[in-house]
């Protein structure tokens, strides 16, 4: 009878602690090497073949409660989802994760247009997200053009547009041709990611880190178009550590989109895609001697600033390099990046 109770209390011990840990359907929808850093209380799984919690991502979010306060995972199985997905501000604590061994978690939609806030694929307006191992992708620009030779206008097409603070990126690419990545305002941090487009596929108001992070440019335009606009104003894009390629026409390396954009390239690797300007005048004729555009220890035969332009801010301090390359003190300083599921 001993014996028998051992067993019986064994039972219970094991079934409870599947009850807590698992989230949705699937108890674990990880290989067994997965590193989870952080226990998350609760996974949902979306398979768009039906074997899972929710067919579509946009269902899955729908699901999670107002002001969440826990953070809960999304496990997006292997595939394409073509649809159009928001994230309000009362629900934060959000991890969108896609399969980490393939990199082929897809999320597509192709609507275009002269409001940016309306065609991203995706909209991210709460704060405390995580999203991993996703292809964001707007189609619109991207569509062969047809026989008659007669393509499509390019036009604006985000892949995302980021509002909320405290959002992390980790190994995901983000795909269009004009405005690929809105990175309009908050705090962000971007880790081995690949960027792709044409006309000022990265910009916004954002004060953000893109470390180790692949620049794919596809023809003349500029990759940034940072929007800070007052000498007092936190933000800035710091591209540190990263690779920037490209095909067809040289680019530049940004333009300002308000007076006192900031934009620095740390230790960045720079193909000979790069115009050896580097920079484009300043959005709406604005002021030159009022931006912050700066490149540092860079390599590469598109890194010789021989030719830059002149207003260009070539002499950067240490103390200045470290502040702004530094995610502790340039947009962690409140210690969220440590909070946050790995």
């Amino acid at each position: 009878m001993k014996f028998c109770s051992n067993i019986l209390r064994s039972f219970i011990t094991v079934t409870l602690a599947l009850f807590f840990f698992s989230g949705a359907s699937e108890a674990r929808p990880y290989p067994n090497n997965y590193d989870v850093q952080q226990v998350v209380p609760r996974t949902i799984t979306v398979d768009k073949l039906g074997r899972g919690d929710f067919a579509s991502v946009q269902q899955a979010l729908d699901s999670i409660p107002s002001n969440n306060s826990v953070w809960t995972r999304i496990y997006i199985k292997s595939g394409t989802y073509v649809e159009q997905i928001e994230i309000p501000r009362e629900k934060p604590y959000i991890i969108l994760e896609g399969d980490p061994n393939d990199h082929f978690t897809v999320i597509e939609s192709g609507l275009y247009g002269g409001d940016v806030e309306k065609s991203p694929t995706f909209t991210l307006h709460a704060d405390n997200f995580v999203a991993k191992n996703i292809v964001f992708k707007n189609t619109y620009n991207r569509v062969p053009p047809p026989k008659n030779g007669h393509g499509r206008k390019m036009t604006q097409a985000p892949a995302v547009s980021i509002h909320g603070d405290k959002a992390s990126f980790y190994r995901c690419s983000f795909l269009s041709l004009q405005d690929t990545l809105g990175d309009i305002e908050g705090r962000h941090y971007f880790y081995d990611c690949y960027i792709q487009g044409l006309v000022d596929f990265i910009w916004g108001f954002g004060q953000s880190i893109y470390e180790k992070c692949h620049i794919d440019s596809l023809g003349s335009g500029s990759i940034t178009a940072q929007g800070r606009d007052g000498e007092n104003k936190p933000d800035g894009f710091v591209f540190k550590d990263c690779y920037i390629s490209g095909s067809g026409r040289p680019t530049k390396l940004g333009r300002a989109y308000r007076p006192y954009a900031r934009v620095l390239f740390v230790r960045t690797y720079m193909e000979d895609i790069i115009d050896p300007l580097g920079w484009e005048a300043p959005w709406n004729n604005g002021k030159y001697d009022l931006t912050a555009f700066s490149e540092v220890d860079c390599k590469g035969p598109g890194a010789d600033i021989s030719y830059r332009v002149p207003w260009e801010k070539k002499q950067l301090s240490a103390e200045e390099v470290s502040y702004f390359s530094n995610a502790g003190s340039f947009i962690n300083k409140d210690g969220w990046m440590e909070k946050q599921p790995k």
